[in-house]
């Protein structure tokens, strides 16, 4: 007995309308006089819509019936159509490649924005506002270093990474950077909250385990 698989059968494209009208489609290709292959493809058509009759309550029922004719041959269905034919990139569009910034990161802490920032700041005319922005600029730096290492930098430190990020046309006084400091300063139990998070295994300490604090109390007692 001869077994006919799906899987050995051709590809449905849109497997709503059955393997039947894959058949009448491929019948439809090997049709050589266009006219009749013409009048046979209109004829397919009203198949497909007494087939799917969810379609016939949607706008422009018509247009979307010869849609999917021609999606169904894979686009090989050679007939005059009463719309637009449809091209595979019009159905499944394939999204550009994006293009991913190559260069690196020198402070990594600071990130890419701030490095931006700095490189443009010498084209500003107006030296006011060169330094108020070199001095939010120093705050920000001083607030994401603290994120990273749970410590705020010193002068010298930012100085140094902001003639670094500038090429050296940037100079930065300690006046500025006196004023610059941040005014969040966490106390110390969050300090402690913060290095057991970080020392602790899955960011959470061994010491805020859950029973314990129940374990001291009954050891105590």
């Amino acid at each position: 007995m001869n077994k006919n698989y799906n899987f050995e059968r051709g590809k449905l494209n849109l497997p709503e309308y059955g393997r039947n009208i894959l058949k009448m489609v491929n019948y439809l290709m090997s049709i050589r006089d266009r006219d009749l292959r013409n009048g046979q493809a209109r004829v397919v058509v009203e198949v497909m819509g007494n087939i799917n009759t969810h379609l016939r309550d949607t706008d422009d029922l018509k247009h979307k019936l010869w849609d999917h004719l021609f999606i169904i041959s894979d686009f090989r269905l050679d007939v005059d159509s009463p719309y637009p034919k449809p091209s595979p990139d019009s159905v499944a569009p394939h999204p550009e490649r994006l293009k991913y910034p190559d260069r690196k990161i020198t402070f990594k802490h600071y990130g890419k924005n701030i490095e931006t920032m700095i490189r443009n700041l010498p084209g500003l005319e107006n030296e006011e506002d060169r330094q108020a922005i070199v001095a939010n600029i120093a705050k920000y730096m001083r607030n994401k270093s603290h994120e990273y290492n749970l410590e705020y930098p010193n002068n010298e430190t930012v100085i140094n990474d902001i003639r670094q990020l500038s090429a050296g046309r940037i100079a930065v006084g300690d006046d500025i950077l006196d004023h610059s400091k941040s005014d969040f300063r966490p106390s110390q139990p969050q300090r402690q909250q913060y290095k057991n998070g970080k020392n602790g295994k899955n960011g959470y300490h061994k010491q805020n385990a859950p029973g314990q604090n129940r374990k001291m109390q009954k050891n105590r007692g």
